[in-house]
């Protein structure tokens, strides 16, 4: 039986290379900084057309992104995303981490078929609702009470 399941994910991981790039594969199945900063500096939600939700929460120091994890019900591209996006702000700035885009996702994962397109928008809209939520927080500290993740 074992023999069966070796030779079945042989054939799904083959059949996942001739769609997604490695970095993608290996994104969605090792994701990097997946789960929940306790009391986050910045938290953003974000929920795609087709539904699927993202959280990023992040931490910053000296106006710098220290810390970033997200959170998604999405499929496993979605995922990929997530960890890619996450991966990418670490250690930026505030101003670049609010200007990632879907572009820079899609660019950092090597591509993805263009159904797939979403999740990276998903992914970038997530951090600019986080990096946003830390800019209001800084400007009115109270608000950090009221806010839910």
């Amino acid at each position: 039986m074992t023999d069966e399941f070796d030779e079945l994910e042989k054939q799904i991981m083959e059949a996942m290379k001739k769609v997604y790039t490695e970095t993608v594969i290996d994104h969605a199945m090792s994701p990097r900084n997946m789960g929940k900063i306790p009391n986050p500096d910045g938290f953003g939600s974000a929920t795609s057309s087709c539904g699927e939700t993202m959280e990023i929460r992040l931490k910053a120091k000296d106006g710098r992104i220290a810390d970033a994890t997200f959170w998604t019900d999405g499929c496993s591209t979605t995922v990929a995303c997530g960890s890619m996006a996450t991966e990418i702000i670490k250690g930026e700035d505030v101003a670049q981490a609010l200007a990632i885009n879907q572009s820079a996702i899609l660019e950092a994962l090597g591509g993805l078929p263009e159904g797939n397109h979403h999740c990276a928008l998903l992914a970038a809209n997530a951090v600019k609702a986080a990096v946003q939520d830390y800019i209001a927080i800084r400007k009115e500290p109270w608000k950090k009470a009221y806010r839910k993740c």
